[in-house]
């Protein structure tokens, strides 16, 4: 009897190597700055930083329509600093915003692609199996018939 192609667990092993957190392996790869751009996305993309832009916003506007006079530190029409003090935080944050999205997306490419690999891994292992277990079963039919013809 000719056997199909088997692989053994340890050439499994060697063909696609062991699992990898990479999770891990790209946080141990991220330089200083790539680490700064990660967390003022994280932080910046949060309600937590929203809540905080417009308390301060709403804080500064009703300060500077509704106190005395003689309190307001920037009447109208001077609140345009306001406006541009935002605008400059606007300009800043946005592409420190596109670097982390950027490192975030390619960090998904990895992972991805580690997803595949471990599903290769999957696949050679189950077809391995099946191709184990369906020697068995021809094996278990021959033996099955051998006992039919001798109790003949």
């Amino acid at each position: 009897m000719k056997y199909p192609q088997l692989h053994s667990i340890e050439e499994i092993r060697r063909s696609h190597g062991s699992i990898r957190n990479v999770n891990v392996l790209n946080k141990e790869n991220l330089s200083a700055v790539n680490k700064i751009a990660l967390w003022i996305t994280n932080h910046v993309g949060s309600m937590g930083f929203f809540t905080i832009i417009f308390s301060w916003t709403a804080l500064w506007l009703s300060w500077n329509t509704l106190a005395p006079v003689e309190l307001r530190f920037d009447p109208f029409p001077a609140f345009v600093l306001w406006l541009f003090i935002s605008n400059m935080i606007q300009i800043c944050l946005m592409p420190l915003i596109l670097i982390g999205q950027n490192l975030q997306a390619k960090h998904s490419e990895i992972h991805a692609e580690e997803e595949y690999s471990m599903n290769q891994k999957s696949e050679m292992e189950i077809e391995t199996i099946l191709m184990h277990l369906e020697n068995q079963n021809e094996l278990i039919i021959k033996i099955l018939e051998r006992l039919e013809k001798s109790e003949k």
